[in-house]
């Protein structure tokens, strides 16, 4: 307490008054953080204590903007867990992002009527191009870093989706596709690699976003895992030669539509039973076992597992432990959902511009929060060591 003391008037005799109040801000988030880390770990800074439940690891640099400007803090790191100050908004970027987008399409007179109510809630009728178009500055520089920083390493797994937006152009209102990108590296981390806006889902446009990854860096792409969009498979073997999953979810949603309403839950059932099966053989064995038994009551089902069958098992081919997160695009379905929210607010974009501004936001917040988990999305050893020799080559076996 007397060092922090010491410091606090050594801080009232050096600064003037706007630099002495950030110093100050600074000086409350150091204890308030030290405070907090001493709770997680057991222990204040550099005391030994038997019953110490975690281990401090350095820290991490970040900036922390604030009324009385801008406080440079230094957050303490964990050998086991995490930790982010209670006091700081994570999705500070983002909130910012939506706001500049709000403010672009009331300012151009293109805001729906929720938009117009959500304007006024935020006291924002006084708003001027000017101060617009420097918000919208500062976050497209970070967020174009971001979208263009070099992919370095080998990334065996990568999960496409698209979600639709809607976007005045031409004074038309339009649909695009965003198409977002997350992989896993060797290192078993996760992040989120680009996105992209395209008018329709075609072969060449995933060619393109594709090939638009590699320029960055992308390589070592083994899994490719997405819905059954038009072209994703063509342009996954074009562009990575590898392995295409077709989402299990969605595949099970397709083929229950066969099934009529009373004899979902049965065909459903059915169907898990390959899933459920500990190697490739098996699985696929006990796909054409059911499909054949089902051929008399429902063809269409049928013949739909027959052409889907090497596409929905892909992933048995790779190691057990990382099944569950291979069969399906669900490790992003809750990033997708979290897009849809923030975008269902703004409902028609002014520009693809101000897309990229709110759903590159997102991305990055998002990008950050799993830099900082401590434990990795894949056990480093399963992932590090996957090479050719580790994916199971299938027989050929007779129609």
């Amino acid at each position: 307490m007397t060092e922090d003391m010491m410091d606090l008037q050594a801080m009232d005799g050096k600064s003037p008054d706007a630099d002495f109040l950030r110093d100050m801000i600074g000086f409350a988030a150091k204890r308030l953080m030290e405070l907090e880390v001493g709770g997680l770990t057991g222990a204040a800074y550099g005391e030994k204590d038997a019953e110490r439940l975690a281990q401090r690891n350095g820290y991490r640099e970040r900036d922390w903007e604030t009324r009385a400007g801008t406080v440079e803090l230094r957050i303490p790191k964990l050998r086991k867990g995490s930790y982010f100050p209670g006091f700081l908004e994570p999705r500070r970027l983002a909130e910012k992002a939506l706001t500049a987008v709000i403010q672009e399409a009331y300012i151009q007179g293109i805001s729906t009527r929720s938009v117009d109510d959500l304007v006024k809630a935020m006291g924002m009728s006084g708003i001027s191009k000017s101060q617009v178009s420097r918000l919208c500055e500062e976050i497209d520089v970070r967020v174009k870093a971001f979208l263009d920083r070099p992919i370095e390493g080998d990334w065996p797994y990568l999960w496409i989706d698209a979600t639709y937006l809607k976007v005045r152009q031409n004074g038309r209102i339009v649909s695009v596709a965003v198409t977002i990108a997350v992989g896993v590296n060797d290192d078993g981390r996760r992040e989120v690699l680009g996105m992209s806006i395209g008018h329709s889902e075609a072969e060449v446009f995933w060619i393109d976003f594709l090939r638009s990854l590699a320029r960055r860096g992308l390589r070592g792409v083994k899994l490719v895992i997405s819905d059954a969009h038009e072209g994703i498979k063509a342009s996954v073997a074009k562009v990575f030669s590898a392995t295409w999953q077709r989402c299990r979810v969605h595949f099970m949603r397709n083929a229950l539509a066969h099934a009529g309403k009373s004899g979902r839950r049965v065909v459903s059932a059915f169907i898990a039973t390959a899933f459920a099966q500990e190697t490739p053989v098996a699985a696929k064995a006990q796909w054409r076992s059911v499909a054949d038994q089902l051929r008399p009551t429902v063809p269409k089902l049928a013949t739909l597992m027959d052409s889907a069958e090497d596409d929905v098992l892909a992933y048995m081919t790779f190691p057990a432990q990382h099944r569950t997160k291979l069969h399906s695009n669900n490790p992003i379905e809750r990033l997708n959902g979290e897009i849809k929210r923030r975008t269902d607010v703004v409902g028609i974009f002014p520009n693809e511009e101000a897309i990229i501004r709110l759903v590159g936001a997102i991305l990055l917040e998002q990008n950050d929060e799993w830099s900082v988990q401590r434990c990795r999305y894949m056990t480093l050893e399963s992932v590090s060591g996957l090479s050719d020799n580790h994916i199971i080559t299938l027989p050929a076996m007779a129609a």
